[in-house]
Protein backbone atom coordinates (compact mmCIF):
# COMPACT_ATOMS: atom_id res chain seq x y z
CA UNK A 1 0.00 0.00 0.00
CA UNK A 2 1.05 3.95 -0.66
CA UNK A 3 0.48 6.80 1.23
CA UNK A 4 -2.22 7.80 -0.54
CA UNK A 5 -4.14 4.20 0.47
CA UNK A 6 -3.27 4.85 4.15
CA UNK A 7 -4.58 8.80 4.05
CA UNK A 8 -7.59 7.06 2.53
CA UNK A 9 -8.30 5.05 5.05
CA UNK A 10 -8.01 7.34 7.84
CA UNK A 11 -10.12 9.51 6.19
CA UNK A 12 -12.76 6.76 6.22
CA UNK A 13 -12.22 6.56 9.78
CA UNK A 14 -12.92 10.41 10.43
CA UNK A 15 -16.11 10.15 8.82
CA UNK A 16 -17.43 7.70 11.22
CA UNK A 17 -17.39 10.33 13.94
CA UNK A 18 -19.06 13.24 12.26
CA UNK A 19 -21.67 14.93 14.31
CA UNK A 20 -20.45 12.73 17.59
CA UNK A 21 -17.40 14.97 18.18
CA UNK A 22 -18.70 18.71 18.75
CA UNK A 23 -16.94 20.90 19.03
CA UNK A 24 -14.12 19.04 18.16
CA UNK A 25 -13.42 17.87 14.64
CA UNK A 26 -13.48 14.59 13.03
CA UNK A 27 -10.31 13.26 12.62
CA UNK A 28 -8.84 9.79 12.14
CA UNK A 29 -5.13 8.04 12.01
CA UNK A 30 -3.66 5.10 11.15
CA UNK A 31 -0.35 3.31 11.64
CA UNK A 32 1.66 2.05 9.94
CA UNK A 33 5.01 -0.06 9.80
CA UNK A 34 6.64 -2.64 7.58
CA UNK A 35 4.15 -1.81 4.63
CA UNK A 36 1.29 -3.05 7.12
CA UNK A 37 -1.55 -1.30 9.13
CA UNK A 38 -0.77 -1.62 12.78
CA UNK A 39 -3.50 0.52 14.52
CA UNK A 40 -6.52 2.38 13.37
CA UNK A 41 -8.69 5.14 15.70
CA UNK A 42 -11.07 7.82 15.03
CA UNK A 43 -12.19 10.78 17.64
CA UNK A 44 -15.33 9.90 18.95
CA UNK A 45 -16.74 11.90 20.88
CA UNK A 46 -15.26 15.37 23.08
CA UNK A 47 -13.31 14.48 25.87
CA UNK A 48 -12.76 11.17 24.86
CA UNK A 49 -9.24 10.42 23.40
CA UNK A 50 -8.27 11.84 19.94
CA UNK A 51 -7.54 9.76 16.74
CA UNK A 52 -4.22 9.83 17.53
CA UNK A 53 -4.11 8.26 20.97
CA UNK A 54 -7.14 5.76 20.18
CA UNK A 55 -4.91 4.43 17.22
CA UNK A 56 -1.55 4.14 19.75
CA UNK A 57 -3.75 2.29 21.62
CA UNK A 58 -4.85 0.09 19.30
CA UNK A 59 -1.52 -0.54 17.94
CA UNK A 60 -1.02 -1.77 21.51
CA UNK A 61 -4.02 -3.90 21.92
CA UNK A 62 -3.32 -5.72 18.93
CA UNK A 63 0.41 -6.60 20.10
CA UNK A 64 -1.31 -7.77 23.11
CA UNK A 65 0.49 -4.82 25.00
CA UNK A 66 -1.37 -3.80 28.09
CA UNK A 67 0.82 -0.51 28.09
CA UNK A 68 -0.35 3.14 27.08
CA UNK A 69 2.76 3.58 24.70
CA UNK A 70 4.75 5.84 27.43
CA UNK A 71 6.89 3.04 28.23
CA UNK A 72 9.50 1.15 26.68
CA UNK A 73 7.27 -1.49 25.29
CA UNK A 74 5.45 0.89 23.42
CA UNK A 75 8.98 2.64 22.36
CA UNK A 76 10.09 -0.78 20.98
CA UNK A 77 6.67 -1.46 19.14
CA UNK A 78 6.25 1.83 17.45
CA UNK A 79 9.99 2.70 16.75
CA UNK A 80 10.06 3.42 12.89
CA UNK A 81 5.95 3.44 12.16
CA UNK A 82 4.51 5.69 10.39
CA UNK A 83 1.19 7.50 11.45
CA UNK A 84 -1.55 9.17 8.84
CA UNK A 85 -3.62 11.66 10.22
CA UNK A 86 -6.60 13.39 8.76
CA UNK A 87 -5.63 16.53 10.39
CA UNK A 88 -2.69 18.43 11.99
CA UNK A 89 -1.99 16.98 15.50
CA UNK A 90 -3.26 19.19 18.11
CA UNK A 91 -0.19 20.19 19.85
CA UNK A 92 -1.50 21.90 23.61
CA UNK A 93 -3.13 20.27 26.21
CA UNK A 94 -6.81 20.41 25.97
CA UNK A 95 -9.77 18.24 27.64
CA UNK A 96 -6.96 15.59 26.96
CA UNK A 97 -3.34 15.59 26.64
CA UNK A 98 -1.57 17.11 23.43
CA UNK A 99 -1.25 14.61 20.52
CA UNK A 100 1.75 15.56 19.92
CA UNK A 101 3.28 14.61 23.25
CA UNK A 102 1.46 11.22 22.93
CA UNK A 103 3.11 10.58 19.37
CA UNK A 104 6.28 11.16 20.18
CA UNK A 105 6.04 9.04 23.84
CA UNK A 106 5.07 6.13 21.71
CA UNK A 107 7.96 6.18 19.91
CA UNK A 108 6.47 6.48 16.53
CA UNK A 109 9.21 7.83 13.90
CA UNK A 110 7.17 9.67 11.18
CA UNK A 111 3.62 11.81 11.31
CA UNK A 112 1.52 12.65 7.52
CA UNK A 113 -0.95 14.76 7.83
CA UNK A 114 -3.59 16.39 5.05
CA UNK A 115 -5.36 19.25 6.79
CA UNK A 116 -3.24 21.98 9.00
CA UNK A 117 -5.20 22.69 11.78
CA UNK A 118 -7.70 25.60 11.00
CA UNK A 119 -7.30 27.26 13.95
CA UNK A 120 -4.49 29.37 13.60
CA UNK A 121 -3.44 29.65 17.11
CA UNK A 122 -2.09 25.83 16.18
CA UNK A 123 -1.53 26.06 12.62
CA UNK A 124 2.01 24.70 12.04
CA UNK A 125 2.79 24.27 15.32
CA UNK A 126 3.12 20.34 15.91
CA UNK A 127 6.04 20.11 13.42
CA UNK A 128 8.13 22.23 15.89
CA UNK A 129 6.81 20.63 18.85
CA UNK A 130 7.80 17.05 16.97
CA UNK A 131 10.98 18.02 15.95
CA UNK A 132 11.92 18.28 19.24
CA UNK A 133 10.91 14.83 20.12
CA UNK A 134 13.02 13.83 16.74
CA UNK A 135 9.73 12.93 15.13
CA UNK A 136 9.30 14.04 11.20
CA UNK A 137 6.29 15.75 10.50
CA UNK A 138 5.40 16.19 6.95
CA UNK A 139 2.04 17.39 5.31
CA UNK A 140 -0.01 15.10 2.61
CA UNK A 141 1.27 15.80 -0.59
CA UNK A 142 -0.69 12.97 -2.57
CA UNK A 143 -4.07 12.66 -4.30
CA UNK A 144 -5.67 15.82 -4.48
CA UNK A 145 -8.67 14.13 -4.04
CA UNK A 146 -8.00 12.79 -1.06
CA UNK A 147 -7.04 15.80 0.60
CA UNK A 148 -10.44 17.53 -0.93
CA UNK A 149 -12.08 14.42 1.10
CA UNK A 150 -10.00 15.23 4.24
CA UNK A 151 -11.16 19.44 4.11
CA UNK A 152 -14.78 19.02 3.73
CA UNK A 153 -14.59 17.01 6.79
CA UNK A 154 -13.16 19.44 8.75
CA UNK A 155 -15.04 22.32 6.89
CA UNK A 156 -17.79 22.75 9.90
CA UNK A 157 -14.68 23.10 12.48
CA UNK A 158 -13.12 25.66 10.66
CA UNK A 159 -16.15 27.89 10.13
CA UNK A 160 -17.12 27.21 14.11
CA UNK A 161 -13.21 27.66 15.24
CA UNK A 162 -12.62 30.76 13.07
CA UNK A 163 -16.27 32.64 13.07
CA UNK A 164 -18.12 31.65 16.70
CA UNK A 165 -20.83 30.02 14.06
CA UNK A 166 -21.80 26.47 12.82
CA UNK A 167 -21.43 25.67 9.14
CA UNK A 168 -25.19 25.50 7.90
CA UNK A 169 -26.31 23.31 5.36
CA UNK A 170 -29.49 24.00 3.63
CA UNK A 171 -31.20 20.59 1.42
CA UNK A 172 -34.48 21.32 0.11
CA UNK A 173 -36.58 19.34 -2.38
CA UNK A 174 -37.97 21.11 -5.60
CA UNK A 175 -39.86 20.38 -8.70
CA UNK A 176 -38.51 21.49 -12.33
CA UNK A 177 -40.57 24.27 -12.43
CA UNK A 178 -38.98 25.51 -8.74
CA UNK A 179 -41.57 24.50 -6.51
CA UNK A 180 -40.74 23.21 -2.87
CA UNK A 181 -45.03 22.45 -2.75
CA UNK A 182 -48.11 22.71 -4.64
CA UNK A 183 -50.38 25.54 -4.68
CA UNK A 184 -52.26 24.26 -1.72
CA UNK A 185 -49.25 24.06 1.25
CA UNK A 186 -48.15 20.35 0.27
CA UNK A 187 -45.16 19.02 0.21
CA UNK A 188 -45.45 15.08 0.41
CA UNK A 189 -43.99 13.80 -1.57
CA UNK A 190 -41.51 15.91 -4.19
CA UNK A 191 -38.53 13.54 -3.97
CA UNK A 192 -38.01 9.75 -4.17
CA UNK A 193 -38.35 7.57 -1.14
CA UNK A 194 -34.21 7.10 -1.86
CA UNK A 195 -33.53 10.41 -1.48
CA UNK A 196 -35.65 10.71 1.83
CA UNK A 197 -33.70 7.84 2.93
CA UNK A 198 -30.84 9.65 2.13
CA UNK A 199 -31.50 13.08 4.17
CA UNK A 200 -33.07 10.99 7.15
CA UNK A 201 -29.98 8.62 7.52
CA UNK A 202 -26.94 9.83 6.21
CA UNK A 203 -27.64 13.47 6.65
CA UNK A 204 -29.03 13.48 10.03
CA UNK A 205 -26.62 11.20 11.32
CA UNK A 206 -23.65 13.57 10.69
CA UNK A 207 -25.04 16.90 11.34
CA UNK A 208 -25.10 18.15 15.20
CA UNK A 209 -28.26 20.09 14.65
CA UNK A 210 -31.46 19.52 12.18
CA UNK A 211 -33.31 23.21 12.05
CA UNK A 212 -36.46 23.69 10.62
CA UNK A 213 -39.53 26.17 10.42
CA UNK A 214 -42.70 26.40 12.44
CA UNK A 215 -44.84 25.09 9.64
CA UNK A 216 -42.72 22.18 8.81
CA UNK A 217 -43.50 21.23 12.30
CA UNK A 218 -47.07 22.28 11.95
CA UNK A 219 -47.87 20.51 8.56
CA UNK A 220 -45.33 17.74 8.36
CA UNK A 221 -44.99 16.71 11.95
CA UNK A 222 -41.03 15.51 11.46
CA UNK A 223 -39.47 13.48 14.17
CA UNK A 224 -36.50 15.15 13.27
CA UNK A 225 -34.34 12.05 14.14
CA UNK A 226 -32.00 9.78 12.27
CA UNK A 227 -33.50 7.20 10.15
CA UNK A 228 -30.93 5.07 10.27
CA UNK A 229 -28.15 4.66 13.04
CA UNK A 230 -29.39 6.36 15.79
CA UNK A 231 -27.50 9.85 16.65
CA UNK A 232 -28.03 10.59 20.71
CA UNK A 233 -25.84 13.98 20.23
CA UNK A 234 -28.43 15.51 17.12
CA UNK A 235 -30.15 18.85 18.94
CA UNK A 236 -33.31 19.35 17.39
CA UNK A 237 -34.12 23.32 15.96
CA UNK A 238 -37.39 24.64 15.60
CA UNK A 239 -37.26 28.50 14.56
CA UNK A 240 -40.63 30.35 15.06
CA UNK A 241 -41.30 33.92 15.64
CA UNK A 242 -44.80 33.37 17.53
CA UNK A 243 -43.29 30.55 19.80
CA UNK A 244 -46.55 28.72 19.00
CA UNK A 245 -45.97 24.90 18.23
CA UNK A 246 -48.32 22.32 18.43
CA UNK A 247 -47.99 21.31 22.13
CA UNK A 248 -48.23 17.32 20.78
CA UNK A 249 -45.72 17.73 18.27
CA UNK A 250 -43.23 14.72 17.64
CA UNK A 251 -40.12 16.64 18.29
CA UNK A 252 -41.82 17.58 21.91
CA UNK A 253 -43.12 14.02 22.64
CA UNK A 254 -41.49 11.17 21.24
CA UNK A 255 -39.33 10.61 24.32
CA UNK A 256 -36.28 10.60 22.39
CA UNK A 257 -32.83 11.42 24.06
CA UNK A 258 -32.46 14.72 21.43
CA UNK A 259 -33.15 18.02 23.19
CA UNK A 260 -35.61 20.18 21.18
CA UNK A 261 -34.27 24.01 21.22
CA UNK A 262 -36.58 26.47 19.79
CA UNK A 263 -35.30 30.06 18.88
CA UNK A 264 -37.54 32.99 17.10
CA UNK A 265 -35.01 34.15 14.91
CA UNK A 266 -32.62 32.24 13.11
CA UNK A 267 -29.49 34.29 13.12
CA UNK A 268 -29.82 34.13 17.15
CA UNK A 269 -30.42 30.74 16.68
CA UNK A 270 -27.05 29.48 15.33
CA UNK A 271 -25.49 32.89 17.13
CA UNK A 272 -26.52 30.34 20.27
CA UNK A 273 -25.98 27.35 18.99
CA UNK A 274 -22.48 28.58 17.92
CA UNK A 275 -21.71 29.14 21.98
CA UNK A 276 -23.24 25.43 22.84
CA UNK A 277 -20.22 24.40 20.86
CA UNK A 278 -22.50 23.06 18.06
CA UNK A 279 -20.31 23.20 14.39
CA UNK A 280 -22.25 21.69 11.71
CA UNK A 281 -26.03 22.81 11.06
CA UNK A 282 -28.87 21.02 8.73
CA UNK A 283 -31.65 23.06 7.64
CA UNK A 284 -34.53 20.96 6.11
CA UNK A 285 -37.39 23.30 5.63
CA UNK A 286 -39.31 25.58 4.92
CA UNK A 287 -38.80 28.07 2.37
CA UNK A 288 -39.01 31.37 4.31
CA UNK A 289 -36.60 29.93 6.92
CA UNK A 290 -34.45 28.68 4.41
CA UNK A 291 -34.86 32.52 2.60
CA UNK A 292 -33.85 34.09 5.62
CA UNK A 293 -30.33 32.82 6.52
CA UNK A 294 -29.59 32.96 2.79
CA UNK A 295 -30.13 37.15 2.74
CA UNK A 296 -28.02 36.84 5.64
CA UNK A 297 -25.41 35.32 4.28
CA UNK A 298 -25.80 32.59 6.79
CA UNK A 299 -25.88 29.68 4.20
CA UNK A 300 -22.76 27.61 3.54
CA UNK A 301 -23.94 24.87 1.57
CA UNK A 302 -26.90 24.44 -0.18
CA UNK A 303 -28.08 20.61 -1.57
CA UNK A 304 -30.79 20.90 -4.33
CA UNK A 305 -32.79 17.59 -4.37
CA UNK A 306 -34.67 18.09 -7.74
CA UNK A 307 -37.14 15.81 -8.84
CA UNK A 308 -38.64 14.85 -12.37
CA UNK A 309 -41.91 16.49 -11.76
CA UNK A 310 -43.64 19.55 -13.23
CA UNK A 311 -46.69 20.55 -10.32
CA UNK A 312 -47.86 23.55 -11.95
CA UNK A 313 -51.42 24.55 -10.24
CA UNK A 314 -52.30 21.48 -9.45
CA UNK A 315 -51.80 19.24 -6.06
CA UNK A 316 -48.88 16.99 -5.85
CA UNK A 317 -50.55 13.99 -6.52
CA UNK A 318 -51.94 14.80 -10.01
CA UNK A 319 -48.31 16.53 -11.10
CA UNK A 320 -47.07 15.46 -14.44
CA UNK A 321 -44.29 13.43 -13.98
CA UNK A 322 -40.89 12.58 -15.71
CA UNK A 323 -39.11 9.33 -16.23
CA UNK A 324 -35.60 9.17 -15.88
CA UNK A 325 -32.86 6.42 -16.55
CA UNK A 326 -31.59 7.35 -13.28
CA UNK A 327 -33.07 7.51 -9.85
CA UNK A 328 -36.00 8.86 -9.61
CA UNK A 329 -34.67 12.74 -8.42
CA UNK A 330 -31.07 13.61 -7.77
CA UNK A 331 -28.84 15.55 -4.98
CA UNK A 332 -26.74 18.50 -6.73
CA UNK A 333 -24.65 21.22 -4.78
CA UNK A 334 -24.26 22.71 -8.25
CA UNK A 335 -25.99 23.40 -11.55
CA UNK A 336 -26.63 20.11 -13.31
CA UNK A 337 -28.45 18.73 -16.52
CA UNK A 338 -30.75 16.23 -17.13
CA UNK A 339 -33.08 15.03 -19.70
CA UNK A 340 -37.19 14.09 -18.69
CA UNK A 341 -39.32 11.99 -20.49
CA UNK A 342 -42.81 13.16 -19.69
CA UNK A 343 -45.55 10.88 -18.73
CA UNK A 344 -49.15 11.15 -16.65
CA UNK A 345 -49.15 8.85 -13.43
Amino acid sequence: MKDAEYMERAIELAARGLGHTRPNPAVGAVIVKGGKIIGEGWHKKAGGDHAEVAAIKDALRRAGCGCNGTNGTGNRLLKGATIYVTLEPCSKPGRVGACTDAIAAAGISRVVYAIPDPNPKNRGKAKRALAKAGVKCERFKGDAGLLKLADDIVCDFRKHVTTGLPYVTVKLAMSLDGKICDDFGNAKWISSADSRRLTGSTLREIHDAIMVGAETVRKDNPSLLSHGKRNDDLIRVVVSKSGKLPKNAQVFTDGAPNKTLVFDDAKKALVELGKMGIVSVLCEGGLTLARSLAAQGLVDQWLTVVAPVVIGSQPIEKALHGKLNVDESFMTCGDSFVTVDFKRR
